[in-house]
């Protein structure tokens, strides 16, 4: 029988996140699975498992992987993402970190959720990403993806980005700003959603473009479907230049008459889902929005289907 491997994310900077991850190992072990660590954290892992046998991410093919347990935020998250971005391998989230909306459970249910990711008790979901490309003239200089957002922003703090938004092949607006969002449904609740976005429900398709500062009378955010594509050209006018941003993640210098090109990705993220709740019940327990009050539909009317 094949060997199993599960690669194991976690938040090397937190005692309590390298124990978490010391504790799913074992479980793992325990369980016949092999762990699988980012080459980085090994040394800090097998610290905390001395004689347990852990693997690193070198050492493994990454279409051999079953699963990736993420132990952390939300950032944890996205670094699991791009650690795993070509494996087919689900993440399964443990939220040891703050609100922890890419989390599917929380610190308490740590061993629940490894006994069920051991029995492959879970569901797999599809989460869409952006594929990012910049071009100066005719020449593309850079290329990546992003699960939350690709993010244009000014390079100094003193300094206006001049940009023109474009939809479609087609000019929409241009303005001085400190920079443009561009996101998935997925990252309306994380960028977006601080730069005055709309939640968008993950089961959407759909990318949302949200102007960051923009000295503009039209300068809303705009949600628009998954075959448009976005692009935002930095202007020659601008004093500055700019720099994109993917995830927080990856970052990439943009010059005056960059042109930065955003689209639909042809490769989700697949997310291991444990409970299918309703998405509206998730925003309220990790808003802490208040519901008191609500009494419901009494005849079951409104309910989804």
């Amino acid at each position: 029988m094949a060997e199993r491997h599960i690669l194991v994310v976690s938040h090397t900077g937190r005692p309590e996140t390298l124990d978490a991850a010391a504790t799913v190992c074992r479980a793992l072990v325990d369980g016949g699975v092999v762990p699988v660590v980012p080459a980085e954290d090994v040394a800090l892992v097998r610290e905390h498992l001395p004689g347990i046998r852990v693997e690193t991410l070198d050492e493994v093919q990454l279409d051999g992987l079953e699963l990736v347990i993420v132990l952390g935020g939300d950032g944890t998250i996205l670094r699991a993402a791009e650690l795993a971005r070509r494996s087919s391998a689900p993440l399964l989230g443990i939220n040891l970190g703050h609100v922890g909306f890419l989390a599917e459970a929380e610190r308490e249910s740590l061993e629940e959720s490894v006994r069920r990711a051991l029995d492959r008790d879970y569901q797999i979901e599809e989460r869409m990403t952006l594929a990012v490309r910049v071009k100066v003239d005719t020449q593309v200089v850079y290329e990546t993806w992003a699960l939350n957002e690709a993010t244009v922003e000014k390079a100094s703090r003193e300094r206006m980005l001049e940009v023109v938004i474009e939809v479609d092949g087609r000019p929409l607006s241009s303005f001085g700003c400190d920079g443009v969002v561009m996101s998935t449904p997925t990252g309306s609740t994380a960028y977006s959603f601080s730069a005055g976005g709309p939640i968008v429900w993950p089961s959407l398709d759909a990318m949302l473009l949200v102007p960051l500062s923009a000295h503009a009378l039209f300068a809303r955010p705009l949600v628009v479907g998954p075959e448009s594509v976005f692009a935002v050209e930095v202007l020659d006018r601008t004093q500055g230049t700019g720099v994109l941003w993917c995830d927080g993640r990856r970052t990439w210098d943009l010059p005056r008459g960059a042109r930065v090109i955003v689209r639909r990705s042809g490769t989700p993220v697949r997310v291991a889902r444990l409970h299918q709740g309703p998405f509206t019940d998730r925003l309220v327990k990790k808003f802490n929005l208040p519901v008191t009050g609500w009494r419901g539909p009494a005849d079951g009317e409104g309910r989804a289907s």
